[in-house]
């Protein structure tokens, strides 16, 4: 108990300089987490795509529509469990600012091939009756206080014009990682006016999205569908669900990889920070080391004080930037928006990361100062002045 009393009473011999190092750790740990938890955030789409969905898109580009007539030879493919689609649509809900997905699908099949998207039969079946009908996401009726019955009137952009819908239902997300912010809406809504106002650009579908009955053989499915548009002029190109995700997130690799990089520098400076600490405390107790082995402390003992006082002080700046964590990513997702954002949560491995950052820091930085502790001669230590 003597001992921890001393290393204790060391770590807070210089109150000042104990609780700048200890401040120091505890908001670096806290940026730590924060951007960590951006980044998990970021990449849980592509953990929440499910394994036994392809996405058929133009082999172009995402962004070049497909036939609608596409749909039959895809459901015709040996393996292909059911197949659906769903259009961009883009639109203003109130001000640009207001961003989230907005969807024209097949009312018959969609919500069959996403099981994550709950809507009990009699939602489902009210949404497929009205032909103006919309199913939002629960994060965005609770965002704009929607309820069923509620108009919806968007303003067309990449199809112009005043678009009215009325909300038939509110789907809740299954798991936590899926996007509640969505909206969705008859695709034969949309293409009936498109027919009458533009019909050069009806009866064409953003992408189609393919339930198999064996993901293990999704590779070979997805071959089988392109090389039925093969040399056309609306070739396709299949992939897996989460490789389609992926692919949205590789346009923002470069940020992502800058935060991640960024979070682990963080690492860095406390760990640099905690060491010139301990460095200079060492320097300062130089003669008082001299003094432990004159009195009998062995090398053990030595290494102990300093190792102890180190891990004491970097375990109290993580556990004060652990305090801090929790309260300002919940102050971030509050100030985010959810269509921006639809999950944010600090995950576990994150902060095992930075408990972990915090011990291996608390080490490290001790090893220079119990090298020199060590080292010195107690003669040398006594001629020590500094």
């Amino acid at each position: 108990m003597k001992v921890f009393k001393l290393i204790f009473k060391n770590a807070l011999r210089h109150k000042l300089r104990s609780f700048l190092t200890i401040m120091g750790i505890g908001i670096a740990v806290m940026a730590f987490g924060l951007l960590r938890t951006v980044v998990t955030t970021w990449n849980a789409g592509v953990e929440a795509t499910a394994a036994d969905r392809l996405i058929t898109r133009q082999a172009v580009s995402f962004i070049f529509p497909l036939p609608y007539a596409h749909l039959n030879k895809i459901e015709k493919v040996e393996g292909v469990k059911k197949v659906t689609f769903a259009n961009w649509f883009g639109g203003i809900y109130i001000d640009q600012s207001n961003f989230f997905a907005r969807l024209a699908i097949d009312p018959e099949t969609f919500f069959d091939v996403y099981p994550e998207l709950i809507l009990t039969k009699d939602e489902i079946e009210a949404f497929k009756k009205q032909r103006d009908a919309a199913v939002v996401g629960e994060a965005i009726a609770n965002q704009y206080g929607l309820k069923p019955g509620n108009k919806m009137v968007l303003e067309g952009d990449i199809y112009p014009g005043r678009w009215e819908f009325t909300i038939a239902a509110i789907y809740k997300p299954r798991d936590k990682n899926t996007d509640a912010t969505q909206m969705f809406f008859h695709w034969n809504y949309l293409n009936e006016r498109i027919e009458a106002e533009s019909p050069i650009r009806a009866n064409q579908i953003g992408w189609f999205i393919v339930q198999v009955d064996d993901p293990n053989n999704s590779a070979l499915i997805s071959q089988k569908i392109d090389a039925h548009f093969k040399n056309s002029s609306d070739e396709t190109k299949t992939e897996t669900e989460r490789a389609f995700a992926q692919g949205f997130i590789s346009s923002t690799s470069a940020i992502i990889t800058a935060m991640n990089v960024m979070s682990f520098a963080i690492i860095g400076i406390i760990m640099l920070v905690l060491a010139n600490t301990m460095i200079m405390s060492a320097r300062e107790r130089t003669r008082e080391y001299a003094v432990f082995k004159t009195l009998g402390f062995s090398s053990l003992h030595l290494t102990g004080l300093i190792l102890g006082e180190s891990l004491f002080i970097s375990a109290l700046g993580g556990g004060v930037g652990l305090a801090l964590t929790f309260p300002v990513v919940s102050a971030f997702e509050q100030m985010v928006p959810k269509n921006i954002f639809p999950y944010f949560n600090l995950e576990t491995i994150t902060v095992v990361l930075a408990v972990s950052s915090a011990i291996f820091i608390g080490i490290i930085s001790s090893v220079f100062p119990i090298q020199r502790a060590l080292s010195t001669k107690i003669v040398d230590g006594f001629r020590f002045v500094g």
